[in-house]
């Protein structure tokens, strides 16, 4: 799996096929027709309450393909404490088993150092060693 390059309308069409839902079930779930599904499986991008009836549908959580995107690919800002922000702020990164794949494989294959890694992706030392030691 390519978080760098993400087509969620393929990644629906997968997921509709290995669990043998039929059209049908998805048109009444998602309020459509059968051309909406159809131009939603083209498509690498969608509106995000359709993508959570589709997580509800599917059972996956798509969302997380995203989070991962931004762990890898955006680290977020350093917010200073005087910055007021209304928003949620949360504690922890979630690290999906995609994303530890993804950095292991990246050390494993000597393709990059544990320390690259950490300054990189902002991965904190004591996790990346827990990963690495669980292997």
């Amino acid at each position: 799996m390519n978080l760098k390059e993400i087509h969620i309308g393929t990644l629906l069409q997968i997921r509709m096929e290995e669990l043998q839902i039929s059209s049908e079930r998805a048109t009444k779930f998602l309020k459509c027709d059968e051309v909406d599904i159809k131009k939603m499986y083209q498509q690498s991008s969608i509106d995000t309450h359709l993508l959570l009836r589709w997580c509800k549908l599917l059972k996956y959580d798509y969302f997380r393909l995203f989070t991962g995107y931004l762990v890898l690919y955006a680290p977020p800002a350093h917010i200073s404490a005087s910055e007021k922000n209304n928003l949620p702020i949360f504690k922890k990164n979630i690290y999906t088993e995609e994303i530890k794949s993804f950095i292991l494989d990246k050390i494993f294959t000597n393709k990059m150092t544990p320390q690259e890694v950490i300054i990189k992706y902002r991965i904190p030392k004591t996790t990346l060693y827990r990963w690495i030691k669980k292997v």
